[in-house]
């Protein structure tokens, strides 16, 4: 099998994780990928922990079963590195990227002795910057697919356009902020 890539998301409900971990399998559908999003929560409410997972593969993935072993971690809540073990299982070939004001150095101590590459991004600053509220999964989506490289950054910027386009049909005014916010979290994502 080619190289499939599997992306672990970390949030609290209502955060947008299952939302993000959809929306970058449809952009690496439209890029000619096999696919898969799926979360994993039961009947919490809004705020307890969430999981969420991606495979991406160039061939069909005979596996159903959850992540175990991520290349990558997308955690959009910083306050579960105090709780959850975020790095369970993480590559250290892979990487982290976590939505904070911090560094990465400044975080690394509190990852469990994770020795791979540690990203950052102030997704709530650049949410309420671009999208006027705190929606952290759109900039975390960006994050994701510039660290991981899952799709070509130009091409899921055209096809989220698209994507945009058709959901937000009779919304158009709020497109041109979600790409922009896009964009922006692909340049602001830092190591």
């Amino acid at each position: 099998m080619s190289k499939m890539i599997e992306i672990r998301w970390h949030a609290r409900g209502g955060q947008g994780a299952k939302t993000a971990s959809q929306l970058l399998a449809d952009a690496a559908f439209m890029a000619g990928k096999y696919v898969q999003s799926f979360p994993e929560y039961g009947p919490e409410r809004s705020g307890a922990p969430i999981t969420a997972y991606n495979r991406i593969s160039d061939e069909r993935c005979p596996i159903h079963s959850n992540i175990y072993t991520p290349d990558y971690v997308a955690v959009v809540d910083e306050t579960l590195i105090e709780t959850v073990d975020v790095t369970a299982g993480l590559s250290k070939d892979g990487a982290i990227i976590i939505n904070s004001k911090k560094r990465g150095d400044e975080i690394r101590s509190l990852l469990h002795g994770y020795e791979g590459k540690v990203f950052t991004i102030d997704a709530g600053k650049i949410s309420r910057q671009y999208l006027g509220a705190y929606f952290p999964n759109t900039p975390m989506l960006a994050a994701v697919v510039a660290v991981s490289g899952c799709v070509e950054k130009d091409q899921f910027l055209q096809d989220m356009e698209t994507s945009y386009r058709h959901k937000f049909e009779k919304k158009p005014q709020v497109i041109k902020p979600n790409l922009d916010c896009l964009a922006e979290s692909m340049r602001e994502v830092r190591e």
